[in-house]
This record gives structure tokens, C-alpha cells and sequence, in this order.
């Protein structure tokens, strides 16, 4: 089968697409027959190197949308060959990611397929609504409370803005100026496009990565989620802070996709490569200006 891969750190240049064999799967593991993997900014960071190397060749793509095409051999009975999923294949430096013909998972990893979207806009959903999700648990917020995301154009903050308004907190979403009516109608009550004040606001779920600027916004013993582990700013004035590392949970993916079929989360889709094309579309991920995700399909 074919796979996307890296051998050397770098640019868009360094991807490669090569043949190696189809994996198989092991107990509590299902095979899923690639439609649609979407390219995701911590793909970009396993190229550059951002996550150190192995021995051998890293595989690129956490998130699938698929067929099961072979169930391991025990704890899989959830799951058939002919079951159409989505899953999140999570790990940064795994030997076969998801940009591939084929891909193993763990089977609790594994949900339903949407029924009102297709494999390409399904294979937006597992990693950006995981972690705009499990981001919000760890903000505890109760319904009315105040929230402030940033990068709320984006993917993540664009999930976040649509679960928060559906949890019934008070969103306030902060993106470029172009992005308002987007951003309006994710659910934002209210919409900014630059610096929002010290302390004017009881939690931030900074998806665009402001850091310590973010913080700032947070009032004394308020709360602060980041996205990137590792990358959170120095907790001040008694603010709570914390970062979401996104978890593979296939019964959490279950109610997102659940979400998606009520018309509550929407899935964006800014473009479809061939799985050939993987380093035309990191390319395009690096130039920067995508709206939603760049998918690749085998």
C-alpha cells in the first residue's frame, strides 16, 4: 500500500509517498480502509521535527474516515468488516499514520461515521472536535458562564465556538475582522478582532496560541486552556491554568459525530488532495490563510 511518510525533517519538500505493506491488525485493533485523512497543523509539526525522530520512517495523518476492512482477533466485537467510522490514530511519531491505503487503530478509538456528511468532510471532525471538547472539560465552565476563544475562525476554536454555544456559555470569539460573520454564525454572542482588556473575561481557551497576551484577558482566579502541550504561560494572579492533550475516546467521538448529524457542529473542508499530492498540500498548509481543513484521499 502507499503511505505518507517522512525520513528527514524539513519543509513541505521532505514528505514523501511510499509502498510498504498493509498493516494488520491485533487484538482490540480494527483495519480501516482509508477514504479520507485530513492534514492537520501537527502533521506540519512532525514534519519540521517539532516532536524529535525515530529509527525508521514517521508516518503523517491522525485523523481517518473509513471502512473497517479486518477486525483484530479479540475486543473488537463492536465493530465488522464493512462498518463505515472515523477514528483518531493519535501519536506524533508512530511508524504508519493515516495519509495511507490502510491504517490499524485501537478499536475504542473507533465511532460511527456521520450520516450527513461525506468521508471527506467526516475526516475533519476526530482531532479538532476531540480537542475542542476535551478542552472545554478541562475550562469546567457552567452554562452563562463567560468564555473567550481565540483563533475562533480556525478549526479548533471554530469547534469550540459551536460546542460552547451549545453547552449555553457566553461566547466571545476573537479572530481577524473579515472573520466576524463567520465567526457569528458559529454561536459567538460577541466577536473581537484585537486585545479585549486585562481581566475582562472569566475563562480563554486560546486556540490561536496567544499565550501569556491570552492570559492577561483572564480575570483574577479565572481559568486559561491552551491547546499545545508544553507551550502554556506561567499561571498569575490565581488564574487556573491548564492544557488539553487530546486522547483518542471513541464513545466522546460517538456524541461529536452525533453533534455533526443534528446540525449543531458543521465540518469545513478548504480543499482535497490525492494522497500523491501529500507535499503539495503541506505546501499549501504552509502558505498559510486555509479555512478549514486540507484532506487527503488515497
Amino acid at each position: 500500500m502507499r503511505v505518507a511518510v517522512v525520513t528527514d525533517f524539513g519543509g513541505p519538500e521532505v514528505v514523501r509517498v511510499v509502498e510498504t505493506a498493509v498493516p494488520e491488525p491485533g487484538a482490540g485493533q480494527v483495519r480501516i480502509k482509508v477514504a479520507a485523512a485530513a492534514l492537520n497543523p501537527v502533521d506540519a509539526g512532525v514534519r519540521a521535527g517539532v516532536f524529535g525522530g525515530s529509527d525508521g520512517p514517521i508516518g503523517l495523518g491522525w485523523d481517518v474516515a473509513g471502512t473497517v476492512d479486518s477486525v483484530g482477533t479479540e475486543g473488537a466485537a463492536a465493530w465488522k468488516a464493512g462498518d463505515e467510522v472515523v477514528a483518531l490514530h493519535h501519536g506524533a511519531v508512530k511508524p504508519l499514520g493515516t495519509h495511507a491505503e490502510y491504517v490499524v487503530v485501537d478499536a475504542d478509538a473507533v465511532a460511527a461515521a456521520p450520516a450527513s456528511v461525506d468521508a471527506v468532510h467526516a475526516a475533519t471532525v476526530p482531532l479538532n472536535a476531540l480537542t475542542a471538547a476535551q478542552a472545554l472539560d478541562l475550562l469546567d465552565l457552567r452554562p452563562g458562564g463567560q468564555l473567550l476563544v481565540t483563533g475562533a475562525a480556525g478549526a479548533v476554536g471554530g469547534y469550540a465556538v459551536q460546542l460552547a454555544a451549545h453547552r449555553g456559555m457566553a461566547v466571545t470569539g476573537l479572530a481577524r475582522a473579515a472573520d466576524e460573520e463567520f465567526v457569528r454564525s458559529l454561536g459567538a454572542d460577541r466577536f473581537v478582532s484585537g486585545p479585549v482588556g486585562a481581566g475582562s473575561v472569566e475563562a480563554v481557551l486560546d486556540a490561536a496560541v496567544l499565550g501569556g497576551a491570552a492570559l492577561e484577558w483572564v480575570r483574577d482566579g479565572g481559568t486559561y486552556v491552551g491547546v499545545i502541550p508544553g507551550a502554556a504561560p506561567e499561571a498569575v494572579r490565581g488564574v487556573r491554568v491548564g492544557v488539553v492533550e487530546v486522547a483518542a475516546d471513541g464513545g466522546r467521538l460517538a456524541e461529536l459525530v452525533g453533534l455533526v448529524d443534528s446540525g449543531v457542529l458543521g465540518a469545513r473542508v478548504a480543499g482535497t488532495y490525492a494522497l500523491g499530492e501529500a507535499g503539495v498540500a503541506h505546501a499549501r498548509l504552509a502558505g498559510g490563510g486555509v479555512r478549514g481543513r486540507l484532506v487527503l484521499v488515497p
